[in-house]
Parts: structure tokens; C-alpha cells; sequence
């Protein structure tokens, strides 16, 4: 970064007229103050982008003209220069948030590679990361048109979250846009190649990925028949990608033992993926073995009520009837801090559920409040709001309670979400299901090509409230969308964040195990 404005404050300062004469020949404007009084008028009269700083000088010392420096100019770094490797001044400075320390004498390298340490970084960074990914992305178009099973398809995306997240912090809009463009082309190859094998992945459960209602019994039954002790978390509405920028705010308290991701059920929606979840079974299974605990589509009565009755029963189902178990659910920060205040009463439980409904709240509130539509306008956003969330929510000190216990700690989603941008036109009738990412009923009419259509419920494990009822689900980022008030509607909806039908986002979904370190 040539043209930085550095000043250095030293009452020696004649004695480093090589230092700044070297570091003027490599484009950096220097300039120089003799106290630490000097100094601060300078940085009134200039802008500064880095301070050397003698820590030993008459008068105002080098301690405190940088405790003056930092009330004031408190992002501007700021390099002790001292000729005292003393702990208690080094503590000190660092406690004052120096940015870097030198020991004197200092050679001119040594100042340049500290200037690039704390100026140069982002644009070196920015540099390697764009050469990186241009590189990658030729490589990720070939292999997005060879991509022919579920692992590779888990890999993909993954590859694609990657990028996501390197570029998040880069200005280069162009990237940006070539990243967005490949996120769509994959959701349009993913979506055909669930059409493709979906129904197979059901009939024969070992021919496909793990799937929603099989999770329970693979994770976590094994766990439990051991003897151990387990805190299984649904956090409703969880991508992987959200997932990856909570798991820094976790990495105090736990070792990650296994991440990986699995598949959601279709539809991508609470109602049927959350039960499918704690029963063990797919929706049409838990309509014939419990009908007493399945509301349809047409029940006016809360779809998810029933969840911990289906979870007992599942637990019988494994023989595991003896685990003594809790389970809370959680909608809003005063239940949640009411949990974290009585964590204490689950200690003597085996298994302890906790279903958190934060992030599905986030998403419908992205659609119902402009302030939060503004404030999640991307995937960025919206992967820092959730960051926001956590790092200030009662689940995190839920988290840290639980780290000092000799327990497994499970951490998982039903579903996830994604951002649409494009509508599709349906026409059904008035008694058509409300969500925008599928639709169950007769008589529909939509575009063909933006969906996967299901004329037998049955074949994908759903059940069906008439003989004549079929499923549609949208692909890629589409919503469904009425020709009635059409551009009402759209302009309502478009760019908000839905879940229910086949996506990347929505589909792949994180399982993670933790260990308290």
C-alpha cells in the first residue's frame, strides 16, 4: 500500500533519517514528531493511516501520548518502538491495544514488513483470494456438469460456501456476481438430479443419502444405547452456511468431534421435516402409526405440536423407552433466558431436546418487516444478522452452561432456506396450502418446467387428504405466485427468504457433534 501516510514520533528522530529515507524510496509519505505533544497536533491537522511510537520519551511518554492516541484516533494503528523487552511495559502497551510492538534497534525490513503486516494485509489478502478463486472457478464449471451423486453434491456446495466466504469481505462486485451465477446453475443441475433419484432414495432407503426421519437413529440412538449423555439442538431454519460462521463463537467451549451435513425431506418445511424428525418416520408413516399425533394440511390446529409425543414414541420404537429426557422449545428470548436460568434442572436427564426458532423467525420476519428486509438484504447479511443473534442470545449461554458438563452435545436443523428472486405462476383453489415453495392439492396448474411434480404422494412417503392429490415443489430460487394481483404479489414477496421446496440451501443441511473441551 504505496502513498500511506505514516507518522513516526521519536525525540531521536534524526538518528532514523535512513529508515525514512528508505521508506519514502518504496512510496510511503512519512512524517516525523519529536514528542508525544507534537505527535497529537500532527494527527488534528492530518490523517494518518499508522503511528510508529517511542515508548521511551521526555515528557509525554511513549504510554501515554498512545493512551491520548487511542481516545481519540482509536482505529489508527499504533507500533511501540522500545529499547526495554520489560513485561510489565509490554503489558502496558498491549493493554492499550497496540496494534504490533519492535525492539530497538530496528532495521528498515523490519518496518516494512510491519507496514505490510498492518496495511498492506487486506489487499494482499484480497489479491491471493481473487487469484485463488479465478483459478477454482473454471474447475468448479467443469465438475458442476459431472456431479452424479449425493456426496458429490454435499462436496459441491460446500466448495461453493467456501467461496461465498472468502469473497464476502472483498470490494471485486464482479466475482461476487461469477459466484452468484454458479449458485444458480447448480441449484438448476441439483434440482434435476433430485427429480431424478428422490423417489428412489425413498423406496430404497440405502440407495441414497441420510435422510430427515433416519438421522435420529443413526446419530444419535447409538449414543444414547451407550450410556451417554446427549443435548440434541434443533436450531429451525439452519443453512450450512449460517453454521459456519456460528461455529467461531463455539470454538471456546467445544472440539468439534464430526461436521457433516445431511439431506432434508421434501417438503423442506416444519411441518413435515421436524416431525419427520422426531418420529423416526416419514409423514405418511406417522399418519397411519399415530394418526392421534399428524395434522394435515387442511387442520387448522398447529402442525408441530406433537413433536415430544413423537419423540417418545420414536425412542420406544429403538427400545430406548428407559432414557429419561426433556424437551424445550423455544420462541422467544424470554423462554430462552428462562431456560439458561434453570439449565441446571435438566442435569439428571440422559437426553435434553432443545428446538430454537430463532433463525425461522428471522426469515419471516425478513418478509413481513421492512427493517429486517433491509437488514438481510443478501446471504452476507443475513449470515451476519444470525451472527449478531447468536453471539448475543440466550442459546450461546445455553452452549457455554453445557460445555462444563461430560456430555455430547448435537447441533442440527430440520430444513433450510432460500433467498427467491423469480415467481412462477400456480393457479389452484382457495383452499390451496399458503406456502410458496410447494403446493399439495387437484386441479393445479403451473409451469412445468419449474418444478418437480409428484402425482403420487405415497411414492415420496406423504400422505394425501383426497385420492386426486399431487405435490409440487419449486425449483431453484422460484416462488409460486398467483396470476390474481400478480405484481402485488410478487413485489410482496421477491427477495425474501422461503423454504419448502429443492435447493442447495434448503436440502443440505449441517450435523454437527461437539465435545466440551
Amino acid at each position: 500500500m504505496t502513498n500511506a501516510n505514516i507518522l513516526w514520533v521519536d525525540d531521536e528522530v534524526d538518528l532514523l533519517k535512513p529508515h525514512i529515507l528508505f521508506l519514502q524510496q518504496k512510496g510511503y509519505n512519512v512524517d516525523t514528531a519529536t514528542d508525544g505533544e507534537d505527535a497529537l497536533d500532527l494527527l488534528k491537522e492530518k490523517r494518518f493511516d499508522i503511528v510508529f511510537l517511542d515508548e521511551n520519551m521526555p515528557g509525554l511518554s511513549g504510554i501515554e501520548t498512545l493512551a491520548r492516541i487511542k481516545e481519540h484516533y482509536e482505529s489508527v494503528p499504533v507500533v511501540m518502538i522500545t529499547k526495554s523487552e520489560e513485561e510489565q511495559i509490554m503489558e502496558e502497551a498491549i493493554g492499550a491495544k497496540i496494534s504490533d510492538y519492535l525492539i530497538k534497534p530496528v532495521n528498515p525490513n523490519q518496518i516494512l514488513l510491519t507496514l505490510k503486516k498492518h496495511l498492506d494485509i487486506r489487499r494482499l489478502v484480497s489479491e491471493k483470494t481473487t487469484h485463488s478463486y479465478q483459478q477454482q472457478f473454471r474447475q468448479i464449471a467443469m465438475d458442476l456438469s459431472s456431479v452424479n451423486d449425493y456426496q458429490g453434491w454435499v462436496e459441491m456446495y460446500e466448495r461453493l460456501i467456501y467461496w461465498e466466504l472468502e469473497l464476502e469481505g472483498l470490494e471485486d462486485e464482479g466475482l461476487k456476481q461469477i459466484l452468484i451465477t454458479q449458485k444458480q446453475e447448480a441449484n438448476e443441475q441439483f434440482g434435476k438430479f433430485v427429480a431424478r433419484n428422490y423417489e428412489d432414495w425413498i423406496d430404497s432407503p440405502k440407495s441414497g443419502p441420510l435422510l430427515t426421519h433416519q438421522l435420529f437413529n443413526t446419530k444419535v440412538g447409538p449414543s444414547l444405547r451407550n450410556g451417554e449423555k446427549v443435548y440434541f439442538i434443533v436450531i429451525d431454519n439452519l443453512r450450512l452456511d449460517q453454521w459456519k460462521v456460528l461455529k467461531p463463537a463455539l470454538a471456546p467451549f467445544f472440539k468439534v468431534k464430526e461436521e457433516s451435513a445431511y439431506f432434508g425431506i421434501l417438503p423442506t418445511a416444519t411441518q413435515y421435516a421436524r416431525n419427520a424428525l422426531f418420529a423416526g418416520m416419514m409423514p405418511l408413516e406417522i399418519q397411519k402409526k399415530t394418526p392421534q399425533y399428524w395434522v394435515g394440511e387442511e387442520d387448522e390446529e398447529g402442525k408441530n405440536i406433537y413433536e415430544y409425543e413423537l419423540l417418545l414414541e420414536q425412542l420406544k420404537n429403538l427400545g430406548l423407552s428407559d432414557v429419561k429426557s426433556s424437551y424445550n422449545k423455544i420462541t422467544n428470548i424470554a423462554k430462552g433466558k428462562k431456560l439458561a436460568e434453570t439449565l441446571s434442572n435438566l442435569s439428571n436427564n440422559q437426553l435434553n431436546v432443545i428446538v430454537y426458532n430463532f433463525v425461522d423467525i428471522l426469515s419471516h420476519a425478513k418478509t413481513e418487516m421492512k427493517v429486517i428486509r433491509e437488514l438481510a438484504e443478501t446471504d452476507a447479511a443475513y449470515r451476519s444478522l444470525t451472527k449478531s443473534w447468536f453471539a448475543n442470545s440466550p442459546l450461546l449461554d445455553i452452549l457455554k452452561q453445557v460445555s462444563e458438563q461430560d456430555c455430547k452435545v448435537i447441533i442440527t436443523t430440520d430444513h433450510g432456506t432460500i433467498n427467491v428472486t423469480e415467481p412462477s405462476k400456480l393457479v389452484g383453489s382457495k383452499t390451496l396450502n399458503t406456502n410458496l415453495r410447494y403446493k399439495v392439492g387437484r386441479n393445479l396448474s403451473y409451469e412445468k418446467r419449474d418444478v418437480y411434480e409428484v402425482k403420487n404422494p405415497e411414492n415420496i412417503g406423504l400422505p394425501k387428504s383426497t385420492i386426486s392429490d399431487l405435490f409440487v415443489f419449486a425449483l431453484q430460487d422460484k416462488f409460486f405466485a398467483y396470476p390474481n394481483n400478480f405484481n402485488h404479489y410478487v413485489n410482496y414477496y421477491k427477495d425474501t427468504y422461503q423454504h419448502g421446496g429443492i435447493s442447495l440451501e434448503e436440502m443440505i443441511i449441517p450435523y454437527v457433534e461437539l465435545e466440551s473441551k
